[in-house]
């Protein structure tokens, strides 16, 4: 394996897609599907998705513009939260530890009560990783998200809201690199973080395979949804794919076709 470090332009090796690095791997080919596009066209919206077929070192992408587009995170950033409050000890306990719900009713009814940091990520309560946030400081936000390497690495706007509404910004290729670091356990936290992290991930049965993803929607808090993410990896017996989906919300019904279309491309790629 080469290291990271060493020159691994993942995706430039092929030109076709941008010029992205990925964690202590050797890929052999990267591919433009245009069918996977027109997914996104038959659900009437545009959107990206970009695979990392683990086993075979390849990378396979909808197109080459897109899927190099840095974005906010929304609500797919609860994965480096997840993994930062444990490792700062702000959460100990994924399972017990409580977070009290404010007394604020808002218009997400899942956000209404107490959550740990399992059922607050399964209800991607923005409310209870905000307050997460805030008692990890800025300080060390910032030292975790330089370690990870985290898309530009921006926190400002806000230790509550830089990557709802603020300065932070990650392409689909980056996410994989991510993504792919933790279902590795490659990151530079502990092993016990990352474990709980994927442990605590929503997971979807997808016939014989498993999709464990987090999905992320531009401005739900606000009530004024416009972009969606779906990020995480499928795995079908012994194989894995990482991946990550991002779709312009232009009607209400594309909420829900973002794990639509992440299923329908995993599928048009052999991942499920």
């Amino acid at each position: 394996m080469i290291n990271r470090r060493h020159v691994l332009a993942l995706l430039a090796v092929a030109g076709t897609l941008p010029s992205r690095i990925f964690a202590n791997v050797a890929p052999q080919r990267s591919e433009i599907r245009e069918e996977l596009a027109k997914r996104f066209a038959d659900e009437g919206t545009v959107g990206t998705f970009v695979g990392y077929k683990t086993e075979e070192y390849l990378v396979i992408a909808s197109d080459k513009e897109r899927s190099g587009e840095a974005m906010l995170p929304a609500s797919t950033f609860k994965i480096p939260n997840s993994l930062i409050a444990l490792e700062t000890g702000v959460v100990g306990d994924p399972d017990k530890d409580v977070f009290k719900w404010d007394g604020v009713v808002r218009s997400i009814e899942g956000w209404n009560r107490d959550h740990t940091l399992r059922s607050a990520i399964a209800a991607s309560a923005v409310p209870v990783y905000q307050e997460i946030a805030r008692r990890i400081g800025a300080e060390r936000m910032q030292k975790y998200l330089d370690l990870f390497e985290y898309g530009n690495r921006d926190i400002g706007g806000g230790i509550d809201q830089f990557w709802l509404t603020g300065n932070l910004r990650i392409d689909p290729v980056q996410q994989v690199d991510f993504v792919d670091r933790l279902r590795r356990g490659a990151l530079p936290v502990s092993k016990r973080s990352q474990d709980l992290v994927r442990d605590i991930l929503p997971v979807t049965k997808a016939g014989d395979s498993v999709i464990r993803a987090k999905t992320g929607l531009l401005g739900a808090e606000l009530g004024k949804p416009s972009l969606g993410w779906v990020v995480g990896w499928a795995e079908k017996g012994s194989s894995q794919t990482v991946f990550a989906l991002n779709v312009d919300v232009r009607e209400s019904r594309h909420i829900a076709s973002r794990m639509k279309l992440a299923q329908q491309c995993l599928t048009d790629i052999g991942a499920i």
